[in-house]
This record gives structure tokens, sequence and C-alpha cells, in this order.
């Protein structure tokens, strides 16, 4: 049977960006919302926004639709500014890669991804969004960064719903990955055409890990860094080496069956990775446990590490895969130093025969760091240096102005495309 022509078999590198989309609405004592979107005030801007994403040469932009905000209420639907924005979509010709769940739940969703129709509510709103906006959007990713969701949800205690732990772990794995199950069946089911382009994080471990101290810790992070990407593609079976962590915690034969049974798998896998902050390092004699509160250092391993990431994903998974996000946070030359060396990184692994179909500079301009959640200082404080185009305050709001390194990527990004064309 001849494969279906889609963008990401068509032998080409596609470069696009993103717009940072977490949504963690909820609050507490000590703790504010975070929602990208307003602190970066891409509700107001986003017309504008999307031609910046164009102009730069972008042919797709990873854009999240805030749940939150298009269900503020049980069984209400408010679609008013994402029908507009979509609109925009298809009339710049940017192609959409659609987070459904970029961190948050809305706020009347108690216990989060803990509520027992947790899966139900997601899977109605991604089929909800799928079958509206299936004349602009076919390219969907059910959920960003599992792992993170599961990691600061569930065993560090960061975001609701507050796990801690192994048994925290687990459960936020779990049920974020039959949710995920349930998204990609759920749009499969009201869009033939849909493109699913799962997303997680690089997890990396380095230094001492085959020393006896930090051993069993170091193979059970290496191998929990795919947890929630191997339970929804079914991979999750009675060799698997973290069986025993997830049936000690509860999760017994007639569950891992059904996901086995029920195994959805990426078009194109994912890989965000970020020199600086992917590789954490086991030193001799120190322990850590990790996340913000007690963390391990890091190692910028650089193209390197970036490399073998792309490899033992499209290994792992048996799909094409794509850079879905990278940078570096730091000034301009820093950036474009970055860019160039991972674009030449990606280019070297393509002709040794890896399927890398696309390179995504993350974000397109300057987000608010999620330290802004428990920090009492004004957003801008907390403004990370990533993008394509800064963000400027004035005293009209937050200006985007491009700089040296959206030319550099635009450069990049046409250069391929006129390159491709030729070849046509």
């Amino acid at each position: 049977m001849a494969t279906k022509a889609q963008w990401w078999n068509d032998g080409r590198l596609h470069f696009g960006a993103g717009i940072e989309n977490t949504f963690v609405p909820q609050e507490r004592a000590g703790e504010r919302p975070i929602d990208e979107y307003e602190l970066t005030e891409h509700y107001d801007r986003w017309h504008d926004d999307l031609a910046l994403a164009q102009s730069v040469g972008a042919e797709f932009l990873r854009w999240g639709i805030p749940w939150h905000r298009v269900s503020p209420a049980p069984g209400t639907w408010d679609w008013d500014w994402t029908d507009r924005v979509m609109a925009r979509f298809g009339e710049l010709g940017v192609r959409p890669i659609v987070d459904l769940l970029h961190y948050g739940t809305p706020l009347w969703l108690d216990d989060q991804f803990l509520h027992p129709d947790y899966p139900k509510h997601i899977t109605e709103f991604a089929s909800r969004a799928a079958e509206r906006y299936s004349d602009v959007a076919t390219d969907w990713t059910p959920v960003n960064e599992p792992m993170i969701h599961a990691l600061f949800c569930g065993e560090y205690g960061y975001w609701p719903p507050y796990g801690r732990g192994p048994a925290g772990l687990v459960a936020v794995s779990a049920a974020l990955a039959r949710g995920f199950v349930e998204t990609q069946r759920g749009i499969a089911d009201v869009q033939a055409d849909a493109t699913f382009v799962h997303v997680d994080a690089s997890l990396r471990y380095v230094g001492d890990i085959d020393a006896p101290e930090h051993r069993a810790e170091a193979r059970r992070l290496s191998e929990q860094a795919f947890l929630v990407e191997d339970l929804v593609t079914g991979r999750v079976g009675g060799d698997h080496p973290l069986v025993p962590l997830l049936t000690g915690q509860g999760v017994g034969d007639d569950e891992l069956a059904w996901f086995a049974d029920h195994a959805v798998t990426p078009d194109v896998m994912g890989v965000n990775y970020y020199p600086r902050h992917s590789t954490e390092v086991f030193e001799a004699g120190v322990h850590h446990r990790g996340g913000f509160a007690d963390p391990r250092p890091t190692r910028d391993d650089g193209t390197n590490g970036l490399t073998e990431m792309l490899r033992l994903y499209a290994d792992r998974y048996g799909a094409p895969v794509m850079v879905t996000e990278t940078c570096v946070t730091g000034s301009p030359a820093e950036r474009i130093e970055w860019l160039e060396a991972s674009l030449a990184a990606v280019e070297r692994i393509r002709s040794s025969g890896v399927d890398v179909v696309g390179y995504t500079w993350w974000p397109l301009f300057d987000m608010i760091e999620w330290t802004y959640r428990h920090s009492m200082e004004p957003p801008f404080a907390h403004r990370l240096t990533m993008g394509l185009f800064d963000l400027v305050e004035t005293p009209t709001g937050l200006q985007r102005r491009r700089n040296a390194v959206a030319a550099r990527f635009e450069a990049q990004a046409r250069a391929a495309r006129h390159a491709y064309a030729r070849l046509d």
C-alpha cells in the first residue's frame, strides 16, 4: 500500500517556530497562575504574531489552544478567539501544529489529570477542535512533553494535582497516557487526514551513572523518560524495565493490556532539546532529588546530545523525527551560534539516513519563565531571551522587536526551501 503524501514524507527539512503556550490556570497561596498568552500579550497581538512567523520563512508554527478559556465551564464552549486565530493561519498559509495539552486543565476539572473523567473531557475538547478546524489544522500534538507533565504534576508536586513520589508519578503518567490515546483516536474519528506529532523532552543522564551508588536510579530515569510514549504506543509488556514500578504503584495487568490493545503511534516523533538544560550529571558522592528544589547540575553536550536524542527516538519508535523545540537562552550571538551548529548537525544526521523532517526554533518571541508562578515580581522580570523577536516593554505594552537571530533563521529557512524547489 502506497504511503499517503504528507508534508513530513516529501524528503524535505521543514522550518518552523513555536509560541510558548504553557497554561497552568490554577492558583493557590504563593502560586500565581501561568498563562503564557496573557503574560506575553498574545491574546491581544495574535494577528501580528502569526505574521511574524510568516515573515521569517516559517512553514509551520507550533501553537496551542487554551483549553481553560475555550471551556470555561463544563459543557460550555467559547471558540470565538480561536476561530479568529485559525482563520488567520489559513489567510497566511502557515501550517499550525496544534498543542492540545500544554500542562494545564480547565479550572472546573477537580483533581485535573487524576479526575476519573479526565480522558473523556480532553477527548471531547480535542475532537471538537479537530472537527471545527479541519479546513486549516490537520497536525495535532495530543500532549506536549508528557514526561515533564508527569514530573511536575506527579512527582515533584509543583503543579496541580500536586502529586509526589513514585505513586504520583505513576498515577499522572497513566492518566495522561490514557487521555493521550483516547484523544488521538477521537481526532482520527472526525478527521481522516489528521497527522499526529508526538512531542517529548530530551532527558539525558551522564556522569557517574554506572557507579553502584547511582546505577539503579540512573537506569530508572533513563527508561522513565520514555514512559508515557511507551504506554501510548503499546510498548510496555512483561519485559519492560518499568513494569515493576507500574505494578508496584497499582497499575494492573488489565490496564497494561488496554494500552497494548489500543496503541496509537506517531506520524512524526518530536524531540525537544535544549543544549544547556537537557543533560543532567550524576556526581560521585552526591545525591539530588531532581527538579527545581534539588536540581542536578547540567552539562552542555551541544550537538552531540541533539544527534544522540534524534537517533534514539527514531530507533525506538520507528517514525520520522523532528526537532520540535530548541534554542539557547542568551545573547543574539549565542543563539545564532546554536542555530547554525544545530542545523549543521541536523543536516549531517539526515545525510546518514535518519529521517529528520523538521526544525523548530522555540520560541518565536521571548517567553516568561515558569519561575514567575512562585514569585511576586512583575512578569517581565522573568523574561527569557530566547526568541527570534525580543519582547520589549513600552508604554503601550510588550512590543516584538526583530533581532539578528530572526535574520539568520530566515536566511536558512528560505535557502532550504529554494534548494528543494530547484531539486523539484
